[in-house]
């Protein structure tokens, strides 16, 4: 890895910073114009320049915190650890339960925490955290979240490097919530390419059982449905590749316009959740697809978690683009 990472280079100084809040790193390119926080490394803000006007692919959320872990990463664990509990090489391990209500351990350490910059470009920022000690986690991590936009969208780079003295077990997602422009999520469609999905206690968000068939069942959307008047908190499975080795979701509204979410087959599972912001009049329904590494609780299903050896790293990415525009 550079050594770039023991200093900070801005090259186009562009980042805003409100008040005294955190840093807000602006980048543009191939027609696009990406906002990326300081904290959790989160996607603020995406936005394709249509000549019709800014067509908006992710939610936005407050300046100083991931809203509802809005665009941020998960790391070094996405989803809830079963009361924060879970024995790893025979080793027993109780982490701070950080969602009391749900009785869980949820979404690592990263989500909230200010990533270091190591470089910023007009259209490329490079963030990067050290995960030490915390309570029931004896391991460290060094983590890269790299951001950048381009002809066919925003394409993020994550890194992950064991840099302690003991293998660690690891798992990563990233939390966007998606837009077809200005389209109410209710008059949208989604198609996932994924066979499988995984029971979950909807009350504590954990799996409850093993992946089941999509098949003739209200979570197959291999072919695109309205989304209007569903609920999901499910984790999909079996993503279905491309020729080219790249998973595709897409978010759309009637005029075919929408969102697409890429990903590599690292990130062997995708959760979809929606979610009711706001209050009265203003309550508007938002849709995150997750692309994770594992299963919620994957540190005690010992499903697709992750093992660094003391020195080894891990790399994978995924992005965002705009899809049913001519030209």
């Amino acid at each position: 890895m550079s050594d770039s990472i023991h200093h900070s280079q801005r090259d186009h100084p562009t980042d805003s910073r409100p008040g005294d809040g955190p840093a807000h790193y602006v980048i543009r390119g191939g027609g696009y114009r990406a906002e990326v926080s300081e904290v959790g490394a989160a996607v603020r803000e995406l936005v394709y320049d249509d000549p019709s006007g800014p067509y908006r692919l992710v939610e936005s959320g407050p300046a100083e915190e991931p809203w509802l872990y809005a665009g941020a990463v998960l790391a070094p664990w996405p989803g809830g650890v079963r009361d924060g509990h879970f024995f790893f090489d025979g080793i027993e391990h109780q982490l701070a339960v950080t969602d009391p209500r749900r009785k869980t351990a949820v979404h690592g350490f990263a989500w909230n925490k200010k990533w270091d910059l190591v470089s910023h470009t007009a259209t490329r920022v490079e963030q990067v955290l050290e995960v030490g000690l915390q309570t029931g986690w004896p391991y460290r991590l060094l983590l890269t979240a790299t951001h950048e936009l381009g002809e066919y969208g925003l394409v993020v780079t994550h890194t992950a490097t064991n840099i302690g003295d003991f293998h660690a077990p690891f798992g990563l997602g990233v939390h966007p919530y998606l837009r077809a422009g200005d389209t109410p999520l209710d008059e949208c469609s989604l198609h996932l390419a994924a066979g499988t999905r995984v029971p979950i206690d909807r009350e504590r968000g954990l799996p409850t059982a093993y992946s089941q068939p999509v098949a003739g069942t209200e979570y197959d959307f291999t072919a695109p449905r309205s989304l209007s008047g569903v609920r999901l908190a499910t984790p999909f499975s079996a993503l279905d590749e491309d020729a080219d080795g790249v998973v595709r979701h897409r978010l759309c509204g009637p005029d075919g316009r929408g969102v697409e979410l890429r990903t590599v087959p690292e990130f062997g599972w995708l959760y979809a959740t929606t979610e009711t912001a706001g209050s009265g009049g203003a309550a508007e329904r938002s849709l995150a697809l997750i692309p994770a590494t594992c299963p919620p609780d994957a540190f005690n299903l010992g499903i697709d978690e992750v093992v660094l050896q003391p020195g080894e790293g891990w790399d994978a990415s995924w992005g965002l683009g705009a899809v049913g525009f001519s030209g």
